[in-house]
C-alpha cells in the first residue's frame, strides 16, 4: 500500500448515500426541501427582476440585495436538484471529478454569502454614518470592484480544498454518508493523512466566516454609535429600520452555519449522524429560502416596489 501513488488509488466514482438511517423517509424527507427549493428559485428571482427592473431600487443597497439573491440561487441549485435525484430515483453515483466540482462550488458560494453580508454591513455603515456621501462613497464602479474582490476571494480560498482531496489515496471504499461532496466527508474515505485537510479547513474558516464576522461586528458598532447620537428617537428608530431585514439574514446564515460547524467538531460522536447531515441540507438551504421572504416582507421599497410591478403587469394585460 505504502509503494502505490495517489492515481491508482482514486475511485472513478462515489456514492451518495443520502441520509444514513432514514433511507426508508427518503421521499418524504425530499417534499420539504423541494418546497424550500422553488421558494427559494421563485423568491430570490423575483427579487432580482424587481431590483433590475424598477429605477428606484437602483441604489447600492439593492444592487448588494440582488448579488445575495444570484448567491443564493447558486448555492442551492449546485446540491438541491442533485439530492432530490438521490431521493427519489436512487441516482447515488456522482463522478470523481464531478465530485470535487461540487464540493469547490459549495464552500466557494458559501464563503461569497458570507462576504456579501458583510459588504451589506458596509452598505449600511456608510448610509448611516456618513449619508450626505453615500452616493459618491459607494458608486457602481465602487460596487462592482468589491464585488469581484469578494467572488475572487472565494475562489482563492476554498480551490485548494480540491487539490487537498486529489492528492489523496482512497481505499476505504467509496460511500459517502451525505447528500453532497462536502469537503471533510471526502476526505474521511481516504487512508492517508488528513490532517492538513482538517486544518486547512479551520483556517478557510477563519479567513472568511471569521473575517466576515468582525467586519460586520465593527459595522453594527460604529452604526450603534452613530445612532445613539441622533437627537430624535423617530430618528434613531428609522435608522435601525434601515438594519433590521440585513440582521435577520446575519441571523438567518450564521447560527445555522456555527451550529453546523460546532456540531461537526465537538458533538461527532453525541449527536447522530442523520441529524448532521439534516443540519448541514437546512445550513445551505434555510437563507436562500428565507432571505427574499425577510426582505420582501420587512423592506417598505421592495414591497410597495413589488406591488405596483404587479398592478402594471396586471393593467398590461387587461389592456391586450
Amino acid at each position: 500500500m505504502h509503494g502505490a501513488n495517489s492515481t491508482s488509488l482514486t475511485p472513478r466514482y462515489f456514492i451518495l448515500n443520502g441520509i444514513p438511517g432514514l433511507e426508508a423517509s427518503h421521499i418524504w424527507i425530499s417534499l420539504p426541501f423541494c418546497f424550500m427549493y422553488i421558494i427559494a428559485l421563485v423568491g430570490n428571482c423575483g427579487l432580482i427582476y424587481v431590483i433590475t427592473h424598477e429605477e428606484a431600487l437602483h441604489r447600492p443597497m439593492y444592487y448588494f440585495l440582488a448579488l445575495l439573491s444570484l448567491t443564493d440561487i447558486s448555492g442551492c441549485t449546485t446540491f438541491v436538484p442533485n439530492m432530490l435525484g438521490i431521493f427519489w430515483f436512487s441516482l447515488k453515483e456522482i463522478d470523481f471529478n464531478a465530485c470535487l466540482v461540487q464540493m469547490f462550488f459549495i464552500h466557494m458560494l458559501t464563503g461569497m454569502e458570507s462576504g456579501v453580508l458583510m459588504l451589506m454591513a458596509l452598505d449600511r455603515y456608510v448610509a448611516i454614518c456618513y449619508p450626505l456621501r453615500y452616493s459618491t462613497i459607494l458608486t457602481n464602479t465602487t460596487i462592482t470592484k468589491v464585488g469581484l474582490a469578494t467572488l475572487s476571494r472565494s475562489i482563492l480560498v476554498m480551490i485548494p480544498f480540491t487539490f487537498l482531496i486529489k492528492r489523496l489515496p482512497f481505499c476505504r471504499g467509496n460511500l459517502i454518508y451525505h447528500t453532497y461532496c462536502d469537503h471533510m466527508s471526502v476526505a474521511k474515505l481516504s487512508c492517508g493523512n488528513i490532517k492538513i485537510n482538517a486544518i486547512y479547513g479551520l483556517i478557510a474558516a477563519t479567513l472568511i466566516g471569521g473575517f466576515d464576522m468582525v467586519c460586520i461586528s465593527m459595522s453594527y458598532t460604529m452604526i450603534i454609535r452613530a445612532v445613539v447620537h441622533l437627537s430624535s428617537a423617530d430618528a434613531q428608530h428609522k435608522a435601525f429600520s434601515t438594519c433590521t431585514s440585513h440582521i435577520c439574514a446575519i441571523v438567518i446564515t450564521y447560527v445555522p452555519a456555527f451550529f453546523n460547524f460546532f456540531t461537526h467538531r465537538f458533538g461527532a460522536h453525541t449527536i447522530p449522524h442523520h441529524v448532521h447531515i439534516l443540519i448541514a441540507n437546512l445550513y445551505l438551504l434555510l437563507p436562500p429560502t428565507l432571505n427574499p421572504i425577510v426582505y420582501g416582507v420587512k423592506t417598505k421599497q421592495i414591497h410597495e416596489e413589488v406591488i405596483k410591478l404587479f398592478f402594471r403587469e396586471k393593467d398590461i394585460l387587461s389592456m391586450r
